[in-house]
Formats: C-alpha cells, structure tokens, sequence
C-alpha cells in the first residue's frame, strides 16, 4: 500500500496526536497543527522530515488556508485531512454567554469547515483525498449541559453528509467519526464552563451520575482503528468509536420514530391539499 499523507488538526494531544503517531509508526508522512507548536516537537524528533509541524489556530481562516498550502507544497499531495481540533464546552442554554456560543461554534464548526473548503481544490484536482471529521455521540445525540457543543457538532453532522454526496463524483470520500467518552482531556483541561445558575443544579447533578456510570475508551486503541478507516475501499458516512454509541442511539432513533409515527396523522394534515384547490382547466 502506497504512503499517505496527513493533515491533523488538534495534534497536541488526544486523538489528534494518537492518530498522527499511529499514521508516522507506519511509514506515512503528516502535517501535524496545534496552536502551539512547541507541543510537536517530539514528533518532528522521532520522525524528522516526514512531519511539517505547522502552527495553526482553525478560526482564522487565512491561517488555515495558509497552512493546507504549505502542507500541500511539502508533501505534494493530500490524501487524508483529519478535523480534529475543538473542545466541550460545559454549560445549559440559559448559561451560554454569547462570546462563549460563538467561540465554540468559531473553532468546532467553523474550524472545521474552513479546513474542509481549503483542502477540496487539492482532492479534487488530484480525483482522491479522504476527509474524516471528527463529531461525536452527542452528533447524533444530545445531552443537558452541553447544548452549544451538540450544536457545532450537529452542524458539522449535517454539512458533512450534504459535503459526502457533492465531492463523491471526485473520488473524495467524506466521514464522520463519532466517539463516545474517552479518557482524554475534552471533560477536562481542554473544556469550558459557562457561569453556573443554580436552577440547573439538578440537571448537573443528572448528567453527572449518568457520564459516572460509563467507562471510558482508551484513545490508543483508536489509532489501529483509525488506520483501517482510512485504508477502506468503501470507507463508511459514519462510525462510532467506542462501546456506547450504538445502543444509546439505537435507543434514541427509536424514540424518535415512535413520535414521528404517533403525530403523523398532523403532519399528513399539515401537507394540506393544493391541487384540490386549483382551478379545474
């Protein structure tokens, strides 16, 4: 199998630094992003030429565009382009500031998105590229407390499926990669709180019991499954990483179409009857 070549970003830590590894260990070439560059150092150490480590903060689109092209010209090409930069914000609706609603959706949106447009000329002239976005089970899913996270990454469920049909007919594949709890540092160092109000104690204290109950992942173990992702013929629109994410949604769209078919006598009414009210000719 011919080497590929990468384009993380968020590689400092978390997945964004397993996979980088896991795609260096085995002979590939990547262009490794943080906003602090000094965090990938040891990468250029162990692996030399075969990494550009770049410095780049997602929601500046200038510097995003800069940064595709100067991977591009290193490398040569772009075969996979991992969307990985972003973090939790903590915080209910009611709570949400408008500085930190936008700041989340800036960097996990539209970070993602302006990646995503300034690798597509590159794809598309060389007819391949895979691009894997990294939403989540709350993409598909969501959860009190996290409600603006849920909105960028529902965001980025939906322009990504529309983005998977419109590149297919290029050779570029598109998919979302959805992980369950990890123990990474996204509920942790990485995340954000909003001000807390104190009516929303219960509904904490609710999703507190529920996250306490699940066992995380080991992020290790998605650098081998990430690799068989990207080496796929027929990659999937869609993956769940991780134990939870099949049964809690299984569940949930069972939910859904339950509703869906106990109200649908309305939504038939809502359709209403146009060409009864035509004029015959």
């Amino acid at each position: 199998m011919a080497s590929k070549v990468w384009f993380i970003t968020g590689t400092s830590k978390g997945f964004g630094r397993v996979w980088a590894e896991a795609a260096l260990a085995r002979g590939d070439r990547v262009a490794a992003t943080a906003r602090n560059v000094a965090t990938l150092a040891p990468l250029v150490a162990q692996y030399g030429d075969r990494v550009a480590a770049i410095s780049l903060d997602v929601t500046d689109k200038a510097a995003v565009n800069a940064a595709i092209a100067e991977a591009h010209a290193r490398f040569g090409r772009l075969d996979v382009v991992i969307n990985n930069a972003g973090y939790g914000l903590f915080g209910t609706i009611e709570e949400v500031s408008e500085t930190e609603a936008r700041a989340q959706l800036e960097t996990n949106l539209f970070g993602a998105l302006w990646v995503t447009q300034a690798a597509l000329p590159i794809m598309r002239a060389q007819k391949s590229g895979h691009i894997i976005q990294v939403s989540s089970i709350g993409g598909v899913n969501a959860f009190p407390t996290v409600g603006l996270y849920h909105a960028s990454k529902w965001g980025l469920e939906g322009f990504s499926q529309s983005l998977a049909t419109e590149v297919a007919g290029f050779g570029i594949k598109v998919t979302l990669v959805e992980p369950g709890g990890y123990a990474t540092e996204w509920g942790g160092a990485s995340a954000k709180h909003a001000g807390q109000m104190p009516e929303y104690d219960g509904a904490r204290a609710a999703i507190a019991s529920f996250r306490g109950k699940n066992i995380p992942g080991d992020p290790d173990a998605t650098g081998p499954a990430i690799l068989k992702v990207v080496d796929a013929r027929d990659p999937p629109l869609r993956i769940f990483f991780g134990s939870s994410g099949l049964p809690m949604t299984r569940a949930e769209y069972a939910k859904r179409i339950e509703t869906w078919e106990k109200w649908n006598d309305v939504s038939l009414e809502a359709q209403g009857d146009l060409a009864a009210t035509q004029p015959s000719r």
